[in-house]
């Protein structure tokens, strides 16, 4: 049995959020990350106390975007749901996610990608322990083809991933859904009827 350290190291995407819910931009993301950057797996990490939102407006019970995430799952080939961030509790920050991961990889090499929107990016020195952060992950940046690359700050590692261009966030699906309002190829199929059979986004 080869040793740990001449084994390949295995390609780790974490794509955390709050998916609230998960739409047709973060299956497009996923499936983009996973081909281009040839992921062994990728975590759709949901979080539990998504702070950059606290404050901001309510968010749906953890356990709901969970089980909306996991019946998305089938839409992207070597994605897996996770409730790491559910099970640890509290405030969720990339960071405590990115060192809980390599924990759990000990004895096997291990490259771990973070999945950021090129948005995001131009906020990450404000993150949580940014520094500690930067030394444990490769960003892997969703950028649109036909858009600039973003300025990644110094001292982060970054690799370029072109995502298809898909016009909706879950903002507008919620508003959508509230009103009444057909989101049939928005959000994925399973994911309507997980949405339908909890009873999520409707105006009481």
């Amino acid at each position: 049995m080869p040793a740990p350290e001449s084994l390949p190291p295995a390609r780790i995407g974490l794509y955390g959020g709050t998916f609230d819910p998960p739409h047709a931009g973060h299956v497009a993301a996923a499936r983009a990350v996973i081909a281009q950057l040839e992921l062994d797996r990728l975590l759709l990490v949901v979080a539990n106390d998504p702070w950059q939102k606290s404050g901001q407006r309510v968010v749906s019970p953890a356990a709901d975007r969970l089980a909306l995430v996991e019946a998305m799952v089938p839409e992207i080939p070597g994605a897996e749901a996770s409730r790491l961030e559910i099970d640890r509790g509290g405030p969720s920050y990339s960071v405590d996610t990115a060192e809980e991961i390599l924990a759990e990889e000990v004895g096997q090499p291990v490259e771990l990608y973070l999945v950021v929107g090129a948005d995001l990016v131009p906020e990450l020195d404000s993150w949580h322990r940014a520094r500690d952060l930067q030394r444990l992950v490769t960003l892997a940046v969703v950028s649109r083809p036909t858009g600039p690359a973003p300025a990644v700050p110094p001292g982060w590692r970054a690799e370029r991933v072109d995502g298809p261009q898909v016009p909706v966030s879950s903002s507008e699906v919620r508003d959508l859904l509230a009103e009444g309002r057909p989101v049939e190829g928005l959000v994925p199929d399973a994911v309507i009827r997980c949405i339908r059979r909890r009873a999520l986004y409707a105006v009481p």
